[in-house]
């Protein structure tokens, strides 16, 4: 397996251990300010090439073939290379991706939801040179 596969994985593996928490009942997320300091310092740092952060807007999408905008920086990597999105290139999440500002402090890229594209939840991947960023798109069409 590539090094840039297995850099995807561990970032979609983050993600999802990191939703999984964001989605913890409101009783299991209360707390002190100090035990949230504590666990923040506790938390471990995603691996070195894992560590571009990257959003998608609107999320969750509405409509077939809606412009979706990707941003986010770059976790000291060298800029923004590449967005796939999806598991496989015979049928991607987004389509017509663009990268309009390739920044390693703070990217932008357009891209359309695909028009065949169904109800459910695809992730979509940045590459920055040397590091690499995940996240979930959820769709509701």
């Amino acid at each position: 397996m590539s090094k840039r596969v297995l850099t995807a994985v561990a970032g979609l593996g983050l993600t999802a251990g990191l939703l999984g928490l964001a989605g913890a009942p409101a009783g299991a997320q209360a707390g002190t300010a100090g035990e949230a300091a504590t666990a923040a310092m506790a938390a471990p740092k995603p691996p070195k090439g894992a560590r571009a952060v990257v959003q998608v807007s609107p999320n969750p999408t509405t409509k077939r073939s809606q412009e979706v905008t990707i941003t986010g920086h770059c976790g000291g990597g060298k800029g923004l290379k590449a967005v796939l999105a999806g598991l496989d290139r015979k049928h991607p999440v987004l389509q017509n991706i663009r990268v309009v500002k390739d920044d390693p402090k703070g990217f932008v890229a357009k891209a359309t939801l695909n028009p065949k594209i169904g109800n459910g939840v695809g992730p979509v991947f940045v590459d920055c040179g040397g590091e690499a960023g995940v996240t979930l798109l959820v769709t509701h069409v």
